[in-house]
């Protein structure tokens, strides 16, 4: 006779000896968190859950920094080439590569729902299935999306491009096809290694892969002057070289996740596929969000000098952007793992945590770049008329980094608590039917330009934060914890059943049972 499917039921129970741990200012880690009760308990959660956050996030931010540093110094080296170059890279990889990056990262956020979570609950030897699971799935995305970067030319003349721009940024998206394929590889095993905590290996990759990068620039366009072509090759080889430098270290010293490929990564491959395609309509509309703002730019007159300008704050935008998905990576994790671990209480902490730390981020990013607005363009560009068009929209940029301060790391508690279909919709409707029709109204029927468009967008990007702030606020942490081992069976394509000893959790997969518990 079959067992009976297991309902999760909450396991915030705290121990007495948990409740009076805040004054050793030791929380043990097998319980959840006791309730604070005044200011020297809220100081001792403060302290003890930045310890814990800040592990994860310090090794993952480093990383993500230093993959953004690959294509912000393709970006700074091609820009001393000339505006036209500049241009033609930026759109290549604000829009066309921008695309498939959002997708393939939505597409392997599922597995930091599912990873983070079966590890919260035990189930360790399953993240090398996971992600081998997510590999199929994003190197089939890769596939799907290649005619974007074949065809990229006439897309991005059909959005209204300038010929040559369009042209250039054409050919320069072609050669960068195979950086693409290495994020099919790159984003699972990130996650896979991410929702255990080991992270460190992350960061020592990405810094050595940067240096490498920067000198392969520097080689392939002063020596031997192969122009934005010789960007592209660098562009691909670092990011092969992060890819293949990870699922070495996963094979090599992660023995307790990785068991060898398995043909089980085939199996129920669609409950998986139904949680990826969630993740990826979340941050798709993100990410895409901001390259909108790229491409309606294009059809401003002086689109060069308009589009230089743009691309420059973006990327010092995305320098504060990668520091804060370092961060919504941490929290997703904390998140995650906890809830696994049937601990709602600290979850509910760490997410209060997190966004306080992350606003004061975003307060100070603003003041820096307002005091530094007529300074920091010389870094990209020598061109006088661009650096004097990035300090005139400088203001809409500090305000653009405090929004983002929040947004990301919001984002990040959604997929450790496997929300993304909710959020996805309010997406959907704060980015694209307000805030995009309402930049669009400004820029060209209020005729206030880049402006207008920018600040019509930041309208949305503010709604949005606003209703996922009011979202967390309203979340019921026990029930949470309580669906967490019902979204690893359902979304991980298994079931979970109790044995014959009503004490044991077991795990069955097909004709194999594994206690975890």
């Amino acid at each position: 006779m079959e067992a009976p499917l297991l309902e999760p039921k909450p396991t915030s129970m705290v121990s007495s000896k948990s409740l009076q741990s805040w004054e050793a200012g030791n929380i043990e880690t097998d319980e959840d968190y006791p309730p604070v009760h005044g200011f020297k308990d809220a100081y001792h959660l403060f302290v003890e859950e930045s310890k814990r956050l800040w592990s994860i996030a310090a090794p993952i931010a480093f990383n993500i920094l230093c993959f953004y540093g690959i294509n912000s110094s393709t970006q700074i080296f091609v820009g001393h080439i000339g505006n036209l170059e500049l241009s033609a890279a930026a759109i290549g990889l604000s829009v066309i590569s921008n695309f498939s990056f959002g997708f393939l990262l939505g597409m392997g956020s599922a597995l930091e729902t599912l990873c983070g979570q079966a590890f919260g609950a035990g189930q360790v030897e399953m993240l090398g299935v996971y992600m081998q699971r997510s590999w199929i799935i994003l190197i089939a995305s890769s596939v799907i999306l290649c005619p974007l970067y074949l065809f990229a030319t006439p897309v991005l003349k059909l959005l209204g491009q300038e010929q040559q721009i369009a042209e250039a940024a054409g050919r320069f998206t072609i050669q960068i096809i195979p950086q693409m394929f290495s994020l099919a590889i790159n984003f699972p095993t990130q996650k896979f290694l991410q929702s255990q905590s080991k992270v460190s290996v992350l960061a020592y990759v990405g810094f050595a892969a940067l240096l490498m990068h920067i000198g392969l620039l520097a080689l392939f366009i002063y020596v031997f002057h192969w122009g934005l072509a010789g960007a592209a090759a660098a562009y691909n080889i670092s990011s092969w070289v992060v890819a293949i430098a990870q699922v070495v270290y996963v094979v090599g010293w992660c023995t307790d996740g990785w068991k060898g490929f398995s043909w089980a990564a085939f199996n129920d491959i669609w409950a998986f596929v139904r949680l990826s395609l969630a993740s990826a309509v979340m941050l798709c509309l993100e990410i895409w969000y901001m390259m909108v703002l790229v491409v309606l730019t294009g059809h401003l007159d002086d689109a060069e000098i308009a589009v230089g300008s743009l691309s420059v704050c973006m990327n010092i935008n995305g320098w504060e952007g990668m520091l804060f998905i370092g961060i919504n990576a941490a929290i997703s994790v904390r998140v995650s793992n906890e809830l696994g671990s049937g601990h709602p209480r600290a979850a509910k902490y760490s997410v209060i945590i997190v966004v306080l730390q992350s606003l004061a981020f975003g307060i100070l990013s603003m003041i820096i770049i307002l005091a530094a607005r007529n300074y920091f363009a010389v870094i990209f560009t020598s061109d006088r008329e661009l650096q004097k068009a990035v300090a005139h929209i400088a203001y809409l940029l500090a305000v653009t980094m405090v929004l983002n301060s929040i947004q990301p790391v919001i984002s990040g508690v959604a997929v450790g608590g496997g929300w993304q279909a909710m959020v996805a919709y309010i997406n959907l409707g704060c980015y694209y039917i307000f805030g995009l029709p309402l930049g669009f109204m400004l820029g060209y029927w209020a005729k206030l330009g880049v402006e207008g468009i920018w600040a019509g967008m930041l309208c949305g990007t503010a709604l949005q934060t606003l209703i996922l702030l009011y979202m967390v606020w309203r979340t019921n942490w026990d029930d949470e914890a309580a669906q967490a081992a019902k979204r690893v069976r359902l979304w991980g394509g298994q079931e979970m059943r109790v044995s014959e000893d009503p004490e044991t959790l077991r795990l069955w997969n097909g004709d194999e049972e594994t206690s975890v518990l």
